[in-house]
């Protein structure tokens, strides 16, 4: 007799009992079925059945990010602010702002550059000659409206002199106090201040915030004073600071105030500094300075991540004359973190216009593409373009603005 046949019926048949086809138990020293089929009572060792699981849910946190450019307030700009003013203001710049308001309102982060200095009431309000100082409501409205991060890394820093920067300075500090969660960077009372790094925490996402400037026009700090304004010509200062900021946090965002002014085209020196930044930890950066729209790309890393790099989002808001100098951007994006992984999601520009009409530059404001009417574009009070040739202004020349400076992947026309 087989005792080995024999032994391996009685156990399947202690184990379960004869119904239908066949009968299976489980092996309990490897899980395998064992199958005795009822008509042959023949006895097979089948592999097991993997129980249908569903797939493991991504663990994911969202910050929706907005940014814009160059927020340069000429004259023309704050006397606007002056006659819209009311409630017993003397400047109210929410007119100036209210057509994109909701977008910076709605984002769970926006940020400036905020191109003049806001002297804190010490200097006499400017906004000509390359020399400006703007008055505190401009900085008391950008925060109503939402903004959250403040650039003063551009070369207007020292309009003022280096007194003008510290009263600039002394009146950010009071908003910070007022205003928890409110990040203003790239002018540091000294050194310590320039590497207390400004980091927020949103929807689970640690992020940081660096900011340089090209340069300051000309005029530099006096040689004993304990401020700080950091140059990204300074490769030692930008790698040793984004390298310690990356191991502190998800995402490292650089605002990079560069680049030519009134032209289209990127210099090679932003194009590879923008890549050393993004192997040193940068995950965003949002350039700004030219004064027009520039291009933007994701880049790569070695390890194959990748950075996102806006290399000029143009002015947001100014008293400019030139067309080209009409048409900056907003910065719409998402910074993503799956699974401990940090991406920027998404990354789009919508075109922003800015507007006003004839007759000394009246009511300057900002235009989102979307909402920009070809009466908008008859009625600009744009005066000579480009560089002192005869007015030049239309729709094409907005589309065509951005049909060469934003890829199509990268466009947002749409509200």
């Amino acid at each position: 007799m087989n005792y080995r046949y024999l032994a391996l019926m009685t156990a399947a048949a202690l184990l379960v009992p004869a119904a239908g086809c066949g009968s299976r138990a489980r092996n309990a020293s490897d899980d395998s079925l064992v199958v005795i089929g009822k008509e042959t009572g023949e006895v097979e060792t089948v592999a097991p059945t993997e129980p249908e699981t569903e797939p493991p849910t991504e663990a994911e946190e969202r910050v929706s990010f907005v940014a814009v450019g160059d927020n340069l307030i000429h004259k023309a700009v704050y006397r606007t602010a002056e006659e819209h003013a009311k409630n017993g203001k003397d400047y109210d710049f929410h007119y100036c702002y209210e057509l994109v308001a909701d977008k910076v309102k709605a984002a769970d982060l926006a940020f400036i550059n905020q191109e003049t200095v806001i002297c804190n009431g010490e200097f006499e309000i400017s906004g000509a000659n390359l020399n400006f100082n703007s008055p505190n409501e401009l900085g008391d409205d950008l925060i109503d409206i939402g903004f959250d991060i403040i650039s003063m890394a551009n070369n207007h820093v020292l309009d003022k002199g280096s007194s003008g920067m510290r009263a600039c300075l002394d009146y950010w500090d009071k908003q910070v106090a007022k205003n928890p969660g409110l990040l203003v960077l790239g002018a540091y009372r000294d050194y310590q201040d320039m590497y207390d790094y400004r980091i927020t925490e949103v929807n689970g996402i640690k992020i940081g915030v660096l900011a340089y400037t090209d340069h300051t026009n000309g005029y530099a700090l006096p040689g004993d004073s304990e401020m700080r304004i950091p140059y990204l010509g300074d490769s030692e200062l930008l790698e040793k600071q984004i390298k310690e900021l990356d191991k502190l946090v998800d995402c490292v965002v650089i605002s990079a105030h560069w680049g030519e002014e009134d032209t289209h085209v990127i210099r090679e020196k932003d194009k590879n500094l923008a890549r050393n930044m993004v192997d040193w930890g940068a995950d965003i950066i949002i350039g700004t300075g030219p004064h027009t729209l520039q291009s933007m790309e994701y880049l790569e890393r070695g390890d194959g991540t990748e950075g996102f790099v806006y290399y000029s989002l143009g002015n947001f808001i100014s008293g400019q004359t030139d067309n080209f100098n009409m048409v900056g951007g907003m910065a719409q994006f998402d910074i993503v973190k799956r699974n401990g992984v940090t991406v920027i999601d998404a990354p789009k520009l919508t075109p922003l216009i800015t507007q006003y009409e004839t007759g000394n530059l009246q009511n300057v404001r900002v235009v989102p593409y979307y909402a920009y009417t070809d009466e908008m574009a008859a009625d600009h009070g744009i005066t000579y373009s480009p560089m002192g040739h005869a007015k030049s202004w239309s729709r094409d020349i907005i589309d065509k603005i951005v049909e060469d400076n934003v890829p199509e992947e990268f466009r947002k026309l749409e509200k």
